[in-house]
């Protein structure tokens, strides 16, 4: 049982804890981690450290984005605050606990010694399509795999996205508008006719979600199939998008589970100084069918 000594004791020694870490030994594990799909530290790649960072690899941008009402208030978007500086090699915070947010000051050592934080992966490793339930609608078919980071994206003005697959007078746009941009890659709609799965094309880039509305920080918002690198080596299933925790709290590590708006988890971004940026023009708001 942890005593009030050692939660002080912890405390201490997290804030000792922020001071910028030597990366080496980072860059060491990640080096040093099996892949086998041979991720290089030249290749677009994600790895996670164990009850670590995540370390981004090949020169992938990192953006700010905010969920703001879409100026037809039929339903959220995604607007661009910033563009980070980085380099070819990165470190994201994990943990939840860093100070110099949206990186790793390397808090996760004590915060796991302490047990505020544990970082093993618990994720199901089953494949999308194993785990998918299928809505049948008169021209499409929406796969949903149930993993939510709440950002709502699916909710339109005419209701859910499985409200509308209830209506066979339903915008077929719209649908699929309503899936394509949902952060975690739980939505797909599938043409019944062809089997074509709509996907928007990214390029390689990592977006972190701003939910001022709900007095959070949302998830890491991976796009562009950029590889997803286990702390045991293996590799997750390749997906055009997913979103990661990094609050520190998920039951389902190292994918978002909206963990971040149960416990208030916020990075100190503008976002809640009530910056709304501008329009994030890399997301389409309807497909050309």
């Amino acid at each position: 049982m942890r005593t009030n000594h050692d939660t002080e004791r912890c405390r201490g020694d997290a804030i000792m804890a922020h001071e910028p870490t030597n990366t080496k030994q980072d860059t060491a594990a990640v080096e040093a981690t099996p892949s086998p799909t041979q991720v290089t530290s030249n290749t677009a790649a994600i790895t996670i450290i164990e009850h670590g960072p995540y370390v981004v690899t090949g020169d992938v941008p990192l953006y700010e984005d905010v969920l703001v009402e879409a100026s037809d208030g039929a339903h959220l978007q995604y607007n661009r605050l910033k563009e980070y500086e980085v380099g070819a090699t990165y470190r994201l915070c994990r943990c939840g606990a860093s100070q110099h947010m949206p990186f790793c000051d390397g808090a996760h050592v004590h915060a796991h010694s302490c047990g505020d934080f544990d970082g093993t992966e618990t994720a199901s490793r089953e494949p999308y399509e194993e785990r998918t339930h299928v809505f049948d609608g008169a021209e499409l078919e929406l796969h949903d795999n149930k993993r939510c980071a709440f950002a709502r994206l699916c909710h339109r003005r005419d209701g859910s996205v499985w409200e509308m697959m209830r209506d066979a007078d339903a915008d077929a746009q719209e649908l699929i508008a309503a899936s394509w941009q949902c952060p975690t890659g739980r939505l797909e709609h599938h043409d019944k006719q062809t089997g074509q799965v709509y996907e928007q094309t990214f390029e390689p880039s990592i977006v972190l979600l701003e939910d001022p509305e709900k007095h959070a920080s949302g998830p890491i918002f991976v796009r562009g199939g950029i590889p997803l690198v286990s702390a045991d080596g293996s590799v997750y299933e390749k997906r055009n998008r997913y979103a990661l925790c990094r609050c520190g709290a998920s039951s389902d590590k190292p994918f978002c589970d909206a963990r971040h708006w149960h416990i208030g988890f916020q990075d100190g971004s503008d976002a809640f100084d009530d910056a709304v940026g501008v329009r994030d023009e890399s997301f389409k708001d309807r497909p050309e069918l």
